[in-house]
């Protein structure tokens, strides 16, 4: 498919349907979008020690995050530089040596092949005939823990990449009484027969929550939960999304560089005093106080900043300790990862919040996930039909407004503003020179 055929797919208020359909689209995102931008892959204290790994995709291509000797982090492709197998097979874990099942092949936690069997066969020193070991990433980099790696050799620097999105990060980490976050509590994993694109376009819809969670906001309503349960912070989500349109219209949307974006409200003292007022969160905002002093606790805390995008493989919420990774599988075939973080020096009752906030929202048996799981199947299904070639997206076209930072603001809080932004991003990148 050439540029131009490219082009006339994402039009200024709507986009083809062959964007979320096109096999052949999805090979060549794989390739431009996957296999330049920077992608999240996980926290620094997923390797807090040598030896220290975990696996994990970038795009296609598997990969190994590994902490080395001399304290830095290796991205490794997960390919055996022999025959080809996939070396580590482990999600986690520690480790001397990655040793290949195949054929015995053996790599440092820096890729370098460290042994094989048999060396006198080959005619000359094996590691000269495969470059060295496993093949690496070229780029990586780090910010406030969070680990990126990005598969180009040249492009926009991480700093330059993330632009204004930085300050979701910094309201992350900002968040823990000793300044570190830590990922903790395992992983949930699900999947969705549906594009990559659909889960992103998700996380800031604020017009969905009404009707797709219809029937968790009602059970919500009339199951009170006791004060202080472990359920608490969960079903106070669950009411959430049943706001009146007026909270909705009124939330912030903020856009950036780059396919990223945000919700956030600007400070609200009402809502502060209210959350700071719970007997759970006393210990916790003491902790941060000692840290921040009480007017800079009271200004972290009174960001009310959560879903924020990281285009294209990353949402996260600072608000409630969650980080969602998306892996592209197929054209209509995706699997995310969901991560809790516990605030370091915070009272294990904020984990024990995190925990229940993700069994509610990010567990496969979850009264919220599986609702937007099956309408995202729903309109995968539904852009299969030929009735249409176009999907609309003109809610406040036309209305947004430049803001603070460089980033653009939706009119309101129910635009469409961050599908359109997502969409110019995926232009940009399908289009540009290799």
């Amino acid at each position: 498919m050439n540029v131009q055929s490219i082009k006339g797919l994402v039009q200024a208020d709507r986009v083809h349907r062959a964007v979320y359909t096109d096999p052949q689209l999805f090979e060549l995102e794989l390739d431009r979008i996957f296999g330049r931008a920077w992608l999240v892959l996980g926290h620094e204290s997923q390797v807090a020690h040598p030896g220290d790994f975990f696996t994990t995709r970038m795009g296609r291509e598997p990969i190994i995050v590994t902490r080395h000797t001399d304290g830095s982090v290796r991205v490794l492709v997960n390919r055996c530089a022999h025959r080809g197998a996939r070396v580590c097979e482990a999600a986690d874990g520690t480790t001397a040596e990655f040793v290949c099942a195949y054929h015995g092949w053996t790599y440092g936690t820096d890729g370098r092949l460290a042994g094989l069997p048999l060396p006198e066969g080959y005619a000359r020193p094996a590691a000269q005939s495969i470059d060295g070991g496993l093949a690496r990433v070229p780029r990586v980099d780090a910010y406030r823990g969070f680990l990126f790696a990005s598969l180009a050799a040249h492009g926009p620097t991480l700093a330059e990449f993330l632009g204004p999105l930085r300050a979701s990060f910094d309201d992350f980490v900002e968040r823990a009484p000793e300044g570190e976050v830590e990922v903790a509590g395992g992983v949930f994993k699900h999947a969705y027969r549906g594009n990559w694109k659909l889960v992103l376009e998700n996380h800031n819809d604020t017009v969905h929550p009404v009707f797709v969670h219809a029937s968790s906001i009602w059970a919500a309503r009339r199951e009170p939960t006791a004060e202080g349960a472990y359920s608490e912070i969960g079903v106070r989500q669950m009411l959430q999304n049943g706001a009146p349109w007026e909270v909705w219209e009124n939330t912030g949307l903020w856009v950036a560089g780059h396919g990223h974006s945000w919700m956030a409200d600007y400070h609200d003292d009402s809502r502060l005093v209210a959350a700071l007022a719970h007997p759970a969160f006393a210990e916790y905002r003491a902790a941060l106080e000692r840290r921040l002093g009480r007017e800079g606790a009271a200004r972290v805390l009174g960001e009310l900043r959560w879903n924020s995008i990281v285009y294209p493989n990353c949402s996260f919420m600072s608000q409630f300790r969650q980080l969602r990774i998306v892996h592209p599988i197929a054209v209509d075939r995706t699997v995310v990862y969901a991560y809790s973080f516990r605030l370091k020096g915070a009272p294990e009752r904020m984990f024990r919040d995190t925990v229940a906030f993700s069994n509610v929202v990010n567990g496969t048996a979850s009264p919220v996930l599986t609702d937007d799981l099956e309408v995202y199947e729903r309109t995968q299904e539904g852009l299969g039909a030929r009735g249409s070639d176009w999907v609309f997206l003109g809610r406040g076209q036309g209305g947004d407004l430049p803001d603070r930072d460089g980033t653009l603001r939706g009119r309101t809080g129910t635009s469409e503003v961050h599908i359109r932004n997502q969409l110019a991003a995926w232009l940009e990148y399908m289009t540009a020179e290799s």
